[in-house]
Formats: structure tokens, C-alpha cells, sequence
């Protein structure tokens, strides 16, 4: 089993669970379940889910938890889309869905999932071929642009096939002027997107999601087409839906009793990208998000196999360095000095840990607020990890990020709720200690400082002579000793010694 990876993709419309083996670049699925959970119809006007969506949810998470029973908390990656992006109240579903499910469950940015979208096309249906992508969810629809391996523009728009069937079809009624209605709101919400998608851009058009797979199978099983998508089949499905009236009459072989309530949301953002993107010929992809997710997870368990682990968020956190103008000099100087006082406090301070990964990255991006103002930076800082699209990296991790660097300096009430978590306490002790040892922006004796820690008292030790010789950095220290102290969080004391070895 420990050659396993599996993906929870927690959708607005369907729950899906995806077990596989990725070997030699090879993909092998050895099991698929997948339960129509409907969350994002269980949205009520105040933007939270309610009691009832959320008890369908947990009762699907509790059964993909009995199938992953045996699973390690590396093997698994579950991630949830655009109505856990919007519900008010996801906060509380999150704890319950992780406490139920075994394994944590993370919030992804509409720009991650569409870039794990097409790493799953990409690799199940490679192609040379400059392709755009096509995915439509329950309450958004993701656009790539892509060549080969690489995705060139991906973008998230807030409509999906549940969203938009709950509000022009919610009356159980199929009307032409319903249709109509439902093809200029779609209209409206992907409208931006007629330049940097148009068709000179692309030559094969992809489609991966249910949606797309239900109405391909609607058209190849009615003999309209092989189950190629085309402005003529998407008309023609429309026109046996108004004939219809109503979902319930709805008669059409190859379509599925959990795909009716929604396909008629589902047709309409179809025929409206047919016609305003020119995609003459639809087809459905053979990959989806839950494999981008898994191939994604590969490359994290191959990265932590290695001395110094890298995968997609290394590249995003240069990239990001690049875009703010980070002194980089000084970012790994902050880096080198956090990560050697962290492994002095910490259980597990192996380099492919999680927390010291994170660690590492709020040091490099500590000071990306600096490109808004020098003045309260940090808040700058915090603000633009907590809201910038960073591949690869989850809504939930940039949170930790952001309260990471916001910490870094100042007072430390800001972060009351989580100084008594660990590892926290130890990664804003480590971040704040190595920035005002570094404060100076020059070379730093890495080994001139130890911590000692006994519960919740920390000992900070450093050489008498050296003391000495930098006395607005000890005073700094001193600062620092009696801001934790104010916090209540831990006790920090400072102790000059006679001799670095004593």
C-alpha cells in the first residue's frame, strides 16, 4: 500500500475519491468512487451551508475514510472547491470534514485548481498541439491554456452548472426564455475571458469534468454525434429540454438521474462558450482534477524522498521573490538562521517536514510587502500571502503563511489564538529571532546563538564577547524577551555566557 496516492476532490456538485500508482510516469487508477453530494445547492442567501448539506457532506467523507483506513497522511490530498471558497461558514464544515475524514482537507484558489486540471489532461492525453481546456463545475467553470506540460493562462469564473440551475431553472421549469436568461448570465460572467481565449490562441478544445462527460455520453447515445460537442448537438439537447418542460420529463438515453437537476445550467455555459469562443468541436479529456491532484502529490512524495526537497511551491515562492523585488541576499541570510534555530526546538525539523518547508517559504517572502510601503510591512506582507494566486500552494497554507510573517515583528497579541499551538509558537520564534539577528543585513555567524527550551521556557544563549561587540542587537534580544513575555505565550530569557562552548 505505501506505493498508493490518493485524491478527495470535495465538488460544489459531486464528492469524488481516486486511489492510483504513479510509476515511471505511468498512471494506473485501481479504484473511483464517487457520490453526488450536492454542497453547493445547500447555499443558503447568507452564503452558508446549511445543516442538512453539510451532514451529506460528512456522511461521503465518512465513508472515503473507511476506504483510506491504512492510508499515511502523505498519501492522501483532499481539496475542495469554489463553494467551500465562498460558504461564510466553511471554517466549521472544515473541522468536521477533517475530523470525520482522518486527513486534512485543503481550500484551493480557482487558479490552482484549474492549473491541477490541466496537469491531470496533460498528462493522461499529452498532446503537442496548443489546447485550451474547459472545465465546468457545480458553481464555477476553469479555462486553461496550455502546450504540452506547461499551462499558459488558466483562469476561474464564478458559474457552474449548480449555481446556474438553481437560479434560472429552481422552479422546476424549462422554458425557452429560461435558456435564453441562463446563456446571457453565463455570457456576462465569461465575457472577460474573449480576448486571452480566443481562438487564434488554441487548436484542440478539451473538456474535463462531469458535465462535459454527461452531455458527450447524452449526444453519442441519441446518435447525434460520436460524442464530440458541437454548437448543433448543444442546440439540439436544448430544444428536447424546452419540448420537455420540465427536468422530470426530461427523456434522454445516456444521461444519468443525479446529472438531470443540473444539466440544463450545464448546457447553457456549453453553448455559450461554443458560440462566443468558436469551439467548433468539444471533446471530452481523458484527465480531471483529482489526477492533476494526484500527479501533484507524486512530485511532493518524490520531493521529500530528496536531501532538499522542491516541487511546484519552490518554484512559485522565486517566482513570487522576482515579482516583489525581495532582497534575496537577505531573505536566505533570514532563512539559514530560522531554519537552524527551528531544528533547535522542534521534534521533527528533517527538511521535507511540512513546517519547516513553510517556514522556510514565509522566510523568503517575509518582506514582499516592502514593494507596497516600508512602513508596517509586515502587514503588507501578510496581506499579499493571504491573497496573491500561488500555484501550488492551498488557500489554507497561504493562510499559515500570512500569519507567519505577520508575526514577525511587533506585538504578539495579533496571534494570541495560535501561539499555543505548536508547531507555530516554534516557526514565529525562529522567524522573529533570525530577522533580528540579521536585522543588520550583513553576514551572521550562524552558530553564535543556541536555544534551549524546558516546556514553555526558552532559553536564548549567546557568547559574552560577542554580546559585547554587537550591543544594539542584544538589546534588540532584550526587546524581543519582554515582547513574549506581554503575550503570555512562552517565557524567553537571555543569557550572555563566557565562552560559545560553555
Amino acid at each position: 500500500m505505501t506505493d498508493l496516492l490518493a485524491a478527495i476532490d470535495i465538488g460544489s456538485n459531486s464528492f469524488r475519491l481516486e486511489i492510483a500508482q504513479v510509476n515511471c510516469g505511468q498512471y494506473r487508477r485501481l479504484d473511483y468512487l464517487k457520490e453526488t453530494v450536492r454542497l453547493g445547492g445547500g447555499l443558503d442567501a447568507q452564503g452558508r451551508l446549511t445543516e442538512e448539506a453539510v451532514a451529506r457532506g460528512l456522511a461521503c467523507l465518512q465513508r472515503f475514510a473507511q476506504r483510506l483506513a491504512g492510508f499515511a497522511p502523505h498519501q492522501v490530498r483532499a481539496v475542495a472547491t469554489q463553494t467551500l471558497r465562498e460558504a461564510r461558514n466553511r471554517d466549521a464544515f472544515l473541522a468536521r470534514g477533517q475530523a470525520v475524514l482522518g486527513f486534512p482537507i485543503e481550500v484551493i484558489t480557482g487558479r490552482e485548481e484549474a492549473r491541477l486540471i490541466y496537469a491531470g489532461v496533460a498528462r493522461l492525453q499529452p498532446s503537442t498541439l496548443p489546447r485550451l481546456v474547459i472545465d465546468i463545475g457545480g458553481r464555477s467553470t476553469e479555462m486553461i491554456l496550455g502546450h504540452g506540460r506547461a499551462p499558459l493562462r488558466a483562469e476561474s469564473f464564478g458559474v457552474g452548472s449548480v449555481s446556474l440551475s438553481m437560479r434560472f431553472f429552481g422552479d422546476g421549469r424549462y422554458t425557452a426564455q429560461a435558456f435564453r436568461a441562463a446563456q446571457v448570465a453565463a455570457g456576462a460572467e465569461l465575457e472577460e475571458a474573449l480576448v486571452p481565449f480566443a481562438r487564434a490562441h488554441w487548436s484542440e478544445a478539451l473538456g474535463s469534468s462531469g458535465t462535459v462527460g454527461a452531455v458527450s455520453q447524452l449526444l453519442a447515445a441519441s446518435g447525434i454525434t460520436d460524442g464530440t460537442i458541437t454548437p448543433d448537438g448543444l442546440r439540439w439537447c436544448i430544444e428536447r429540454c424546452v419540448q420537455a418542460g420540465s427536468p422530470d420529463k426530461l427523456d434522454l438515453p445516456g444521461i444519468k438521474p443525479d446529472r438531470r437537476p443540473v444539466i440544463a445550467g450545464g448546457l447553457c455555459i456549453l453553448y455559450t462558450l461554443a458560440l462566443h469562443f468558436d469551439i467548433e468541436a468539444l471533446r471530452p479529456a481523458r484527465g480531471a482534477l483529482r489526477q492533476g491532484v494526484i500527479f501533484d502529490l507524486e512530485s511532493r512524495v518524490d520531493a521529500a524522498r530528496r536531501k532538499r526537497p522542491h516541487d511546484a511551491r519552490d518554484d512559485t515562492v522565486q517566482e513570487l521573490q522576482q515579482r516583489f523585488g525581495v532582497d534575496v541576499a537577505q531573505a536566505e541570510r533570514v532563512r539559514r538562521l530560522a531554519l537552524r534555530l527551528y531544528a533547535q526546538l522542534a521534534d521533527d525539523a528533517s527538511p521535507a517536514a511540512e513546517p519547516v518547508r513553510e517556514l522556510s517559504w514565509a522566510c523568503a517572502l517575509h518582506e514582499v510587502g516592502m514593494m507596497v510601503s516600508h512602513h508596517d510591512h509586515h502587514r503588507h506582507s501578510a496581506y499579499v500571502l493571504g491573497h496573491v494566486d500561488a500555484a501550488g500552494f492551498s488557500q489554507s497554507q497561504q493562510r499559515r503563511l500570512a500569519e507567519l510573517v505577520l508575526g514577525q515583528r511587533g506585538s504578539l497579541r495579533k496571534l494570541d489564538a495560535r501561539l499555543g499551538q505548536q508547531p507555530f509558537v516554534w516557526q514565529v520564534l525562529a522567524l522573529r529571532l533570525a530577522i533580528i539577528l540579521g536585522h543588520a543585513r550583513v553576514a551572521v555567524d550562524e552558530t553564535v546563538v543556541r536555544l534551549r527550551a524546558t516546556g514553555r521556557s526558552v532559553r536564548l544563549e549567546v557568547p559574552a564577547d560577542w554580546a559585547e561587540r554587537h550591543p544594539r542587537t542584544l538589546f534588540l534580544l532584550d526587546e524581543e524577551a519582554q515582547a513574549w513575555a506581554l503575550s503570555g505565550a512562552l517565557k524567553l530569557g537571555v543569557r550572555r555566557l563566557e565562552t560559545a562552548a560553555a
